[in-house]
């Protein structure tokens, strides 16, 4: 009887201290491993993003990361241009010297821009309506092809003699610059018969010297 007690007892303690055993090794198991970390072969890391961390091996920044490149300047020249506005009596037209700075544009819309904004002179008149707008200009064979929006003639203030201004304003300011010998005047992209209603521009047009003053020659 004593003998089936002490075996008794001595399985009980050896069941206790396997239990022990087994949670001491579960404990340690849990330390060993990293919060957020699954074991097991190829996945370490497992916590970071996919692929984050070959992105900043690489030195590869993140979508939205990279600034635009702002060193680089446009391009600008100066050049004197010849510009021709009406006199006060809208009989002659007087040429205006004038220094302009260009970018990305061709120098002859910066001349039609030019006189679109008016004259610097005191006592000269403007030729072309301060709100028309210069569509485009391209030159082929020696023809200035000059694209002009509607208020080029909605706005103008009429006249064959205004007209006469107009017209040969941007002709032989056009002209002063090599490889221009006549301009084609468009609406909207279209040929006129006669966009202010005397002079015939459904045909390109050659510059005037006569009407300017001094009469003066290209």
């Amino acid at each position: 009887m004593k003998r089936r007690k002490t075996s008794f007892f001595r399985h009980r303690v050896m069941m206790v201290m396997a239990f022990l055993l087994l949670s001491l090794a579960l404990v340690m198991t849990g330390c060993a491993q990293k919060p957020g970390t699954v074991s097991g072969p190829g996945t370490e890391n497992s916590g970071a993003a996919p692929g984050a961390g070959d992105r900043m091996a690489e030195g590869v920044k993140e979508p939205g990361s990279q600034k635009p490149d702002i060193s680089a300047k446009p391009v600008q020249t100066s050049e004197k241009v010849t510009l021709y506005f009406g006199d006060g009596q809208a009989m002659y037209l007087v040429p205006e010297e004038r220094e302009v700075t260009r970018r990305d544009e061709t120098l002859e819309e910066v001349i039609i821009r030019e006189l679109i904004k008016g004259p610097r002179k005191a006592g000269l008149t403007r030729t072309i309506p301060e709100s028309a707008g210069l569509l485009s200009v391209s030159v082929v064979d020696g023809v200035a092809y000059t694209n002009f929006s509607k208020e080029f003639k909605t706005k103008h203030w009429g006249g064959s003699a205004g007209e006469n201004m107009t017209i040969f304003s941007v002709v032989n300011s056009l002209a002063k610059l090599p490889g221009i010998k006549k301009v084609q005047f468009l609406l909207e992209g279209e040929k006129q018969e006669s966009i202010l209603g005397h002079a015939d521009t459904s045909v390109p047009i050659a510059p005037d010297w006569s009407l300017v003053s001094g009469q003066e020659t290209s």
